[in-house]
């Protein structure tokens, strides 16, 4: 059902919003989920008969299968796109998702490392091993800069401007933002390149990828979960950490130092403000903790 609309609509993500092969692929999945249950509930219907009822109708159908606010605010996300798309090429004469509302979603402060288990984490580094100083460099780049992983896995040699303390990601949607780096970061990133990378063998077309496995080649973002999981075993913390911890840490400690929300924003490749406004619940989570421990007015 809708094989035309699909198709053009794959299209559409891939070409006019530049998304990545795995978003696409989420994008359709809601699609196609969509038009099962519409088949099942009525014989085929086509995309511009399509009303907020049958929408409403959906969303029950979804809810009843168990599916979480963040599930079904995100399958929301893509019908709506998928009917954004249909009106820009005249499939639809209105919009169904107008009136359609997203299940309210509970916000949660994502957890985030202090300062002391930061470092904890990179001195379990065993820097006697080969790919010690390469591990040292990673985590240090990691906190200096909020990346996602995908973002460090994908780091370029042509990338970093050390004479300038930046450096070029490139982010979600292919968008490429410039991210301030600290000396720490640099420092490390100087020695793996001097004393590791420069003896290695490297795979044809990974010469300019700056953090390689021992093979040559780049790393994984499966690769750098298991070696963030070790460490933090060996640093003997109980939270469950991964590398989108560090991200959160990151900007955490910036808005527990007074940072401006903007520049945070920013420094995080967020598209919207309001993604980035979660710190500033943590901000006052901490602030309040903080008085809580310290003000005798807090004190029983």
């Amino acid at each position: 059902m809708w094989a035309t609309e699909k198709k053009g609509f794959k299209a559409w993500l891939q070409l006019e919003k530049s998304l990545s092969d795995h978003s696409v692929e989420a994008y359709l999945r809601d699609i196609e989920k969509l038009s099962q249950f519409l088949s099942l509930e009525q014989n085929a219907i086509a995309v511009e008969n399509i009303q907020l009822k049958d929408l409403q109708s959906f969303l029950k159908w979804i809810g009843g299968l168990g599916m979480t606010a963040s599930s079904q605010s995100r399958i929301i996300s893509g019908i709506r796109s998928f009917f954004k798309y249909c009106l820009q090429e005249n499939l639809v004469k209105q919009d169904p998702t107008e009136l359609l509302e997203t299940p309210k979603l509970r916000r949660t402060l994502p957890d985030f490392l202090s300062v002391e288990e930061i470092n904890r984490i990179i001195q379990a580094i065993d820097l006697s091993k080969p790919e010690g100083e390469r591990n040292r460099a990673i985590l240090e780049t990691m906190y200096s800069c909020g990346l996602r992983v995908s973002e460090l896995v994908n780091l370029r040699l042509s990338s970093l401007y050390p004479e300038l303390g930046f450096i070029k990601v490139i982010g979600k949607g292919d968008k490429e933002r410039l991210v301030p780096i600290g000396n720490t970061a640099l420092k490390f990133i100087g020695i793996y390149r001097g004393q590791v990378r420069v003896h290695m063998s490297i795979k044809k077309g990974n010469e300019d990828v700056l953090f390689l496995n021992r093979r040559g080649a780049g790393l994984t973002r499966q690769m750098i979960f298991i070696l963030l999981k070790d460490l933090v075993r060996q640093a003997g913390i109980s939270k469950t950490v991964s590398p989108h911890t560090f991200r959160h840490s990151f900007a955490t400690h910036l808005v527990e130092g007074g940072a401006d929300l903007r520049a945070v924003q920013e420094m995080l490749g967020h598209e919207s403000i309001t993604t980035t406004e979660i710190y500033t619940h943590l901000d006052r989570a901490f602030l309040r903790e903080t008085l809580q421990k310290y003000h005798p007015a807090f004190q029983a």
